[in-house]
């Protein structure tokens, strides 16, 4: 059974910093690509990033290029994404995703 549980969101102010993590289980973790996806409030989901099984090919969404990085471990079976130089428009629930799998995702507000 394909698990995905992310964390690491919270408030942080215009121009901070967050490092949100997953961890994912019961599949072969480094044989996939995966992603982050984020829903604002009162939006429909919004692919953010991707990274390739290896984590030697990184893809980002116009909105987030330059602030974002997406990285993993697989040998921790971890997936990262440190978000530099928030805005209030990152604000929503961020989830991690493999195939059709998504975890329960985690809350990121960018306000002063």
């Amino acid at each position: 059974q394909v698990q995905l549980v992310e964390s690491g969101g919270g408030l942080a102010e215009p121009g901070g910093s967050l490092r949100l993590s997953c961890v994912g289980s019961g599949f072969f973790f480094g044989g996939y690509t995966l992603q982050w996806v984020r829903q604002a409030p009162g939006k429909g989901l919004e692919w953010v990033s991707e990274i390739n099984a290896r984590g030697t090919t990184t893809r980002y969404s116009d909105d987030v290029k330059g602030r974002f990085t997406i990285s993993r471990d697989n040998a921790k079976f971890t997936l990262y994404l440190q978000m530099d130089n928030l805005v209030p428009e990152d604000t929503g629930v961020y989830y991690c995703q493999q195939g059709e799998h998504r975890g329960r995702g985690t809350q990121v507000r960018v306000s002063s």
